[in-house]
Formats: C-alpha cells, sequence, structure tokens
C-alpha cells in the first residue's frame, strides 16, 4: 500500500513497515514492461489491534468549518440519512441509516482516498511543484484526484475503462484532467487495461507518479480515520451491522477495521458484483457474468489493499436488482445516488432479515457515489430498457397496429455469422459480398460473443492494432442488444432509438466453410 515516485520506488507517507513487490520486467509485443501488480499480497506486519506500536499516521476527523479555505475542505463529515420508505416496504425491522457519500464536494466516496494520497505524497516528498498524478480508475477516485490536482496545481492524467459515463468524463475534463480510455474488456494483467496504460505513461512522462489506490495505504487509512469514526460518533458508538459495496476494497477495510475495533459484535457485511472475484468464499464467484453495468465496484482480481477477512458475509448483486434498488432510493427516498448505492441498499434489505435485525438494532449502509455521473444511463428510461431492466410499457400515444407484435411478424432471414477464428481478412470480403456492414460473431457451441463492424474492424487495421491476419474474435464488440422472436416491436422501435442495430437470436447460418 504505497506510492510510487518518479524512479518507480515504491514509498509512503505512513511509514508503513512492508515490502513492496516490484514486478521486474515483463514482456509484452517484444516490448520492455515495467509495473507493478495491484493485486500482490500486503507486506505490512502491523496489524489491527496487534500489541505493537501502530506505524500509521492517523488523522482526527475535523469539524467542517464555517467558511473553508478551499473546496477540499468539504471533504468528509457527510450526513447519515434515515431511510423509511424502503425497509418499510421490504419488511425490515431494523432502523436503517445511509451514509450519504456524495455529499463529499467531488460528489463520491473516493474524494476522501484521493485527497489522503495526495496529502500523504506531499509530506512524503513525493508530489512536488510541476508533477504529473497519473491514476488508473473507474471514475470517482479519478474525480477526487483531479478536483485535488485542480485546487493544488498538478497535471492530472486518468486512465479509465471506456464502459465508464461520459458524465465521469466531462466532469473530469472540466477539472483539466486529460483522459485516456481502455477496453472494458481487457484483464488488468492485459497491457492494454487501464492500469497498464496506466503504468506504460508513468514510463514515459518524466515526474509523473502513479499513487496507486489499490495497494496505497491512504486508501483504506482514510475511511479507518474518518469514514468509520463517523460512523461510531453519530450513532453514540453503537451499530449493529454495516453493509458496504466492494471495489479497491479499500472502504471495506477501513471501515470495517474500525467498526470491530470499536463495535465487536457489529455485522460487516460486504458487496461484490457478479462478475467480480472480491467475495469469500471463491464459490460466491462462480457465475457466466462477464460484464455488468453498475460501475465502480467488483474487479477482476482482489486488490492489495482489500482485506476480505474483514467481511463476515458477501453477498452478490445483479445489475437489474442493484439499478433499479437506485431508482426507488432516487423516488422514494429522495436520495440521488448512484448505480452502487442501489447494490449496497438492495443487499442491505436482505442481509437485515437474514441476520434477523429487529426494532431497537441500527443497520448502516454506505451510499458510495450520485446520480450526476450517471443521468444518460440508469436514469433513462430507454437505457434501462434496452438492457431488459425495466418492464417495456406501451405508451398511450401508441396507436400503430404493429407495436404489439413481435419480432416473429417480420419474417426475417436467417442472419449470416462468422466464426471466432476466421481472419480479419475473410470477414470484410464476406461482408463486402454479402453487402452487410456487421455480423455476429458466435462460437463453436452457437454462443454469440460478439459483433465484428467494417468500421471497427478498419480502425483497428489503421492504428497498427490489429493485422488483417488477425482472427476477428480480437476486434469483436462484447456489447450490444439482444432480443428474441418474441420480443415486441415496440420494444425493438425504443431500442433502436438508441442503437444502430439489434441482435434477434434464433438459427443462423455460419460463413465459415
Amino acid at each position: 500500500m504505497a506510492a510510487v515516485n518518479g524512479n518507480g520506488v515504491m514509498t509512503n507517507g505512513e511509514r508503513c513497515p512492508m515490502k513492496m513487490h516490484q514486478n521486474g520486467v515483463k514482456r509484452s509485443n517484444s516490448v520492455e514492461r515495467r509495473w507493478v501488480r495491484p493485486d500482490l499480497p500486503s507486506k505490512c506486519t502491523w496489524k489491527p489491534g496487534s500489541k505493537d506500536k501502530d506505524p500509521h499516521t492517523h488523522y482526527p476527523v475535523k469539524e467542517s468549518p464555517k467558511v473553508m479555505k478551499n473546496i477540499l475542505d468539504a471533504i468528509g463529515n457527510t450526513p447519515l440519512v434515515q431511510l423509511n420508505s424502503i425497509p418499510a416496504e421490504e419488511g425490515v425491522k431494523c432502523r436503517v441509516l445511509a451514509k450519504c457519500e456524495f455529499f463529499n464536494a467531488g460528489g463520491s466516496v473516493k474524494d476522501r482516498v484521493a485527497l489522503r494520497m495526495v496529502e500523504n505524497a506531499e509530506k512524503a516528498g513525493i508530489l512536488k511543484p510541476g508533477s504529473t498524478i497519473i491514476e488508473p480508475t473507474s471514475g470517482n477516485t479519478g474525480v477526487g484526484l483531479a478536483l485535488a490536482a485542480a485546487v493544488k496545481g498538478y497535471r492530472c492524467i486518468i486512465v479509465m475503462p471506456e464502459k465508464m459515463s461520459s458524465e465521469k468524463v466531462n466532469i473530469l475534463k472540466a477539472l483539466g484532467a486529460e483522459i485516456v480510455r481502455t477496453p472494458t474488456s481487457a484483464s488488468f494483467e492485459d497491457p492494454e487495461s487501464h492500469i497498464g496504460v496506466a503504468w506504460r505513461l508513468k514510463n514515459e512522462i518524466p515526474n509523473s507518479h502513479i499513487l496507486d489506490q489499490y495497494r496505497n495505504s491512504g486508501n483504506p487509512l482514510a475511511h479507518y480515520d474518518t469514514t468509520g469514526e463517523e460512523i461510531l460518533e453519530a450513532c453514540g458508538g453503537k451499530v449493529d451491522m454495516v453493509v458496504l459495496t466492494a471495489g479497491t476494497g479499500g472502504t471495506v477495510t477501513g471501515i470495517g477495521r474500525k467498526i470491530r475495533d470499536k463495535c465487536p459484535n457489529c455485522k460487516i457485511i460486504g458487496v461484490d458484483p457478479e462478475g467480480s472475484i472480491i467475495a469469500q468464499p471463491s464459490s460466491l464467484n462462480v457465475s457466466d457474468v462477464t460484464m455488468y453495468e453498475v460501475e465502480g465496484i467488483g474487479y477482476d482480481f482482489v486488490p492489495t489493499v482489500c482485506d476480505v477477512r474483514v467481511v463476515d458475509k458477501w453477498y452478490k448483486s445483479g445489475d437489474k436488482s442493484s439499478l433499479n434498488m437506485a431508482r426507488r432510493l432516487i423516488k422514494s427516498e429522495g436520495l440521488l445516488c448512484g448505480g452502487s448505492s442501489g447494490a449496497v441498499t438492495y443487499m442491505a434489505m436482505q442481509a437485515c432479515k437474514d441476520f434477523g435485525l429487529t426494532e431497537d438494532q441500527t443497520c448502516v449502509v454506505l451510499l458510495p457515489d450520485s446520480i450526476r455521473n450517471y443521468m444518460t444511463k440508469h436514469l433513462s428510461d430507454d437505457w434501462m430498457l434496452a438492457r431488459n431492466f425495466v418492464e417495456p410499457e406501451l405508451a398511450a400515444d401508441r396507436e400503430v397496429k404493429w407495436w404489439s407484435r413481435p419480432v416473429s411478424a417480420l419474417n426475417l432471414a436467417v442472419p449470416l455469422t462468422v466464426s471466432p477464428d476466421m481472419t480479419i481478412t475473410e470477414v470484410l470480403e464476406l461482408l463486402n459480398k454479402e453487402g452487410y456492414d456487421q455480423v455476429p460473431v458466435l462460437d463453436d457451441d452457437g454462443s454469440i460473443l460478439g459483433m465484428a463492424t467494417i468500421g471497427h474492424m478498419m480502425t483497428q487495421i489503421m492504428k497498427g492494432k490489429v493485422k488483417t491476419s488477425d482472427p476477428v474474435k480480437l476486434v469483436t464488440y462484447k456489447r450490444f442488444c439482444q432480443v428474441s422472436l418474441d420480443t415486441s416491436l415496440g420494444h425493438v422501435s425504443k431500442l433502436l432509438d438508441m442503437d444502430h442495430f439489434v441482435l434477434v437470436v434464433h438459427n443462423q447460418r455460419n460463413g465459415k466453410q
């Protein structure tokens, strides 16, 4: 859990007695690759409750000043708000309180982590005037870092996956950050992932530093010192359950350890999305889901700062239930929160009932971020409909005869498909011959892997990302709208308002001879 200075040496301002593994040199496409894995076990020898001297520097919770010297003073001291309608509707008996982290200056819980990492790096002499901050992030840590960089005068480069919302990108740009996007499907070990690209930039840009939220001790310590302490103070030192989502795991680790220190009988509940592998036991992570829409939580690795042992029980969340609960939080409780807030609240309702919490007990759920980041996503009926997260409703003014008819009424021809091992040249020639712009890519058992389009293939070739002799699976879009023959034409019409095509799943004819 440390920052990285310009020479690639691991260090931090917390004086944590740990040894960080440098991965050394890896080679990717014959190019030397220098990076540090974000999932290495922590080498910190100190544990909470240990008789040894705590090597970390701790800071007390500060009261919010009436007049703030800058916007960074508006980070922390977020309100704890009682939920009323949703617990009653779900049959939950205990008091449920929401820690509204979207009241932080940058709109999310990650503002605490970003500020702590920057201040630690400044005190350690890592960040100086003229330094560049680079960070791989799902967006919220990036906003927090960009906010701090704007106030303190640092250059900031944020590397984030393509699935992250356009709102986050626009906010980062407005704060003066530079944005680099990477493929959502790239695993964390891939040189083209947001982590891999960030390290490449760090190695190329002089006086640049990755503060590294995945390994930086300031991440969990920010929550140990402030968020967890604020919860305990607000609840009079007694809380029976705390429910938290896991991204880097810093929130779970920091708050979980603080609560365990002060309130050992409290149950710590972790929420991890389907498609992520953070939850324990690992059998919970067995799933066919490879991509999920809720942003900012879950990973395909367990970050160094994540102590999964602090959690009493893990729950796996799904997109549909999470995003619909987020909409309920807005409509029923007036809390303008993001999708991960829906995930943690939905599973908190389940956990409260599973553990039998009663009227005299208290459950705290942490709502990580604001709806501001998702105005074009789960706040949009059309976006939710396109992903089958809500049921289509027939509008009152829809009197066209075809609106409720099924897709099967169109008598569609069996579509052309291609195999993933066909070369890009073969697919381009086939599309030119058949007169199509795009084609589904299917594996041998008929599973749909994605879509290949002429535009995307040509763009990747021109950028030098692929060769024409490469298999088409390297340039396949993994995200697309899929419907069945029973889907109504009205539903399809709505989908086509947002996408250029939809994929109707039925029998195919394959282009591979």
